[in-house]
């Protein structure tokens, strides 16, 4: 008997090609692990807020855009000198404030005639005479967890010194601000 060679509707089965599976599986493991990652630094380190007023000129300009560090305070507070991000009283319906932290728990603050002292020394952070001395006219004692905080252009600056500020508590920071953005004629790079 002759076999037709004509049409056939037998299909041949396919072999799965192990090593190509294997390949595709790598990869789209390779990418799952670099969107997780990439997700967790952005958290971490790549909130952006905007500069809101004058207060910290001529480091940061108004409307200029700061990258937040909210990792690294879980690990170590604030130190002299940072700029850090926090809400005012833990106010969850005010804007963001950055100031730059002058001292911190178990210092002595104190502005006399327009000098910011801290533990009796003048602090290295202010250079401008300070027209009002607000609630530092008298010695204030920071607390455990309390950071005393002021702009770097602390004549038009809402900060610590304001009652109704005052120092500012741990658990009302943000992060801390490490980088600034381009703005108009700035130029990007770390914050100081």
């Amino acid at each position: 008997m002759a076999r037709h060679k004509g049409l056939s509707f037998y299909r041949r089965k396919k072999k799965w090609n192990i090593a190509l599976i294997k390949e595709i599986f790598s990869w789209l493991a390779g990418i799952l692990v670099a969107l997780f990652l990439a997700g967790v630094l952005n958290y971490f380190f790549g909130m952006r807020i905007g500069m809101v007023g004058v207060s910290m000129e001529p480091e940061l300009i108004n409307g200029q855009m700061v990258l937040i560090d909210r990792f690294s305070y879980s690990l170590f507070g604030p130190k002299d000198g940072d700029v850090i991000v926090f809400l005012p009283n833990g106010n969850k319906n005010s804007h963001y404030y950055m100031k730059r932290v002058v001292a911190t728990a178990g210092d002595k603050v104190q502005i006399i005639d327009g000098v910011l002292y801290v533990n009796g020394e003048v602090s290295p952070w202010v250079s401008e005479t300070i027209l009002d001395g607000g609630i530092c006219e008298n010695q204030l004692v920071l607390k455990f967890g309390e950071y005393f905080c002021i702009g770097d252009n602390p004549n038009n600056s809402e900060d610590s010194r304001s009652a109704n500020i005052g120092p500012i508590g741990e658990e009302d920071i943000v992060g801390r601000a490490w980088f600034k953005l381009k703005q108009g004629r700035e130029k990007a790079g770390f914050i100081k």
